[in-house]
């Protein structure tokens, strides 16, 4: 039981809900790693979303109201985190949801699907033998899509990516959006929109900008994506990180806790 006045309560049941998506065998536990990899990097920015965050966030959501096929790609951590806002995202920009595993097992496919499902998803890509097309140039097992679904989508949304799917679909056409804390990761640098936030916020935040931005001319949604430099966002994102390291520094990171403290 964590309790209720604990400092770092959030972060503490979000590794909660992982290591419950493992005990019932949908997230792997490579997962767990790689979120512990990416909560390194929310330290540096600050445990918030940075305006270069909400600026990618909305070039994002203007891009998926735009396409003609989008498609919102899963994984076990993003089922285990925001398994109900995924849903709700792909409602609002009418995209498809598509179960997406590089440690693949039927079982894990059925299990996310399920959980999905649970939050209110009509139809989940990707389970079975529905991932039937190959991504070119891809040898992991993530080179596996739903021909209804990725395979054939114009832009697609990939929460907690690998950098080889993120190129092998770049390679293809294809508009990705990634969300990676790690601004320095190959998926950050080859994506075509790169969201520097936790997933636990980002998608969130997708969704109350899709409802404000569904009602907006294509005009307007174009000039938002037209407006948008992933390269620059990225620039901007580690000079944040820079600059917040420096005034930490600066400063002393320990001056908020008393001299006897044993905090770990």
């Amino acid at each position: 039981m964590i309790p209720i006045n604990h400092p770092r309560r959030e972060s503490l049941l979000i590794r909660e809900r992982l290591v419950d998506g493992v005990k019932e065998g949908y997230v792997a536990l490579q997962g767990l790693m790689a979120h512990g990899r990416g909560e390194c990097f929310d330290y540096l920015i600050g445990e918030v979303t940075i305006d270069e965050a909400l600026n990618a966030e909305r070039a994002a959501v203007a891009a998926l109201l735009l396409a003609r096929n989008p498609v919102i790609s899963v994984n076990g951590n993003t089922a285990a985190l925001v398994p109900r806002d995924i849903v709700e995202l792909a409602e609002l920009v009418n995209a498809k949801v598509e179960v997406n595993l590089f440690y693949r097992t039927r079982e894990r496919e059925e299990l996310i699907a399920r959980v999905l499902r649970e939050n209110g998803a009509k139809e989940v890509l990707g389970v079975g033998d529905d991932a039937s097309c190959v991504i070119p140039e891809l040898f992991s097992e993530r080179r596996r899509v739903s021909c209804r679904g990725i395979y054939v989508a114009d832009v697609v949304l990939v929460p907690l990516e690998d950098g080889d799917r993120t190129e092998a679909l770049r390679r293809m056409g294809k508009t990705v959006i990634a969300i990676d804390l790690n601004p320095l990761s190959r998926t950050a640098r080859a994506a075509s929109i790169t969201i520097v936030d936790n997933v636990v916020r980002a998608i969130p935040n997708m969704v109350k900008m899709a409802r404000e931005l569904r009602a907006k001319p294509r005009e307007e949604l174009e000039e938002i994506v037209r407006g948008f430099n992933n390269d620059e966002n990225l620039r901007r994102v580690l000079m944040h990180i820079s600059r917040r390291l420096m005034e930490l520094a600066q400063r002393g990171v320990l001056l908020e806790f008393p001299k006897d403290s044993k905090t770990a």
